[in-house]
């Protein structure tokens, strides 16, 4: 199992979008920035261009990736839990109305997170691809 700080460094982001109930897909391409914030904290920083439905915009996100009592949890910008940190295996993440499903693999040169979201208003898989770019310092 590979923990966040196993991640450290930049890493190249392919990301594909399939939208079922729309019928669109998409992709995103760009960087992904892990930085060791502190020995229990990683911040995890997303930035990209999407192109979707005829549309093409800048994008970006910022995760932290907190160690407390030996296990790591993802959690949104704002503070909010976003899932438990597993390797290989799915984790959930439940955002009412609709449920996620998620999981982390790979290896310290390449990875993929791949997200499922079902229910009344969502039904979409994200796939991310990230490939070393550098090692951290």
């Amino acid at each position: 199992m590979l923990e966040p700080t196993d991640l450290l460094g930049e890493w190249e982001l392919d990301r594909h979008v399939l939208d079922r109930r729309a019928g669109v897909d998409g992709t995103v391409a760009g960087t992904t920035v892990l930085t060791a914030t502190g020995p229990d904290e990683v911040r995890w920083e997303e930035s990209g261009t999407m192109r979707f439905d005829g549309r093409t915009v800048p994008v970006s996100r910022t995760l932290v990736v907190r160690r407390t009592g030996g296990s790591w949890t993802v959690h949104f910008s704002d503070d909010r839990v976003f899932h438990p940190w597993v390797w290989g295996t799915s984790v959930s993440h439940a955002c009412t109305p609709d449920d996620y499903t998620g999981v982390l693999e790979g290896d310290a040169d390449r990875w993929s997170v791949r997200w499922e979201a079902h229910g009344p208003a969502k039904d979409y898989v994200l796939e991310s691809v990230l490939r070393r770019t550098r090692t951290a310092d």
